[in-house]
């Protein structure tokens, strides 16, 4: 099927960078790639893949990140000879 119809579209240069250089590494054009993607949205009947609000918010993310961290040891976790330490350490 000849390609007769052209998109035209705004995105922000380091968006459209990264994504030709991953598409580049899958050996694929960007335009390729968005063909890949308008194809399988048709397949889908919708957009090939969920859309959410991040379920938590970037605090809580990076204290989550911080406790797998410690949990792995790649992270020491800060302890305290007393109450009023911990107290004085989270008043700074």
């Amino acid at each position: 099927m000849a390609k007769t119809a052209a998109i035209n579209m705004r995105i922000d240069p380091k968006v459209k960078s990264e994504s030709e250089s991953i598409f580049s590494s899958l050996g694929m054009t960007l335009t390729e790639a968005i063909n890949v993607f308008l194809h399988k949205s048709i397949m889908e009947g919708g957009l090939p893949f969920d859309v959410r609000q991040p379920k938590y918010n970037s605090t809580t993310e990076a204290a989550m990140r911080e406790a797998r961290d410690i949990i792995s040891g790649k992270k020491q976790a800060k302890v305290y000879d007393s109450v009023d330490d911990l107290f004085d350490d989270l008043d700074q």
